[in-house]
């Protein structure tokens, strides 16, 4: 389930009225999770691993996205 998605790969609905994009950082280990955050209730979706920056660049293309929090 982790790893490099292709696009066709990847199916999680998102919401941006309900979800925010973030990628979890790991401060002990430096592990990246990407996903979405519910605004409400602060549950957190996980998508995808990053293990590169083109493994970022994907996460932002297939979901549209500009910006992305990073929480620690």
């Amino acid at each position: 389930m982790f790893g490099i998605k292709k696009k066709s790969d990847i199916n999680i609905e998102y919401d941006p009225d309900k979800q925010y994009a973030v990628i979890r950082s790991s401060i002990c280990t430096g592990e990246k999770v990407a996903g979405f955050k519910n605004y409400s209730d602060g549950h957190f979706t996980e998508v995808m691993l990053i293990k590169s920056p083109k493994d970022e660049e994907i996460f932002r293309e297939t979901y549209h996205l500009e910006s992305i929090k990073t929480e620690y």
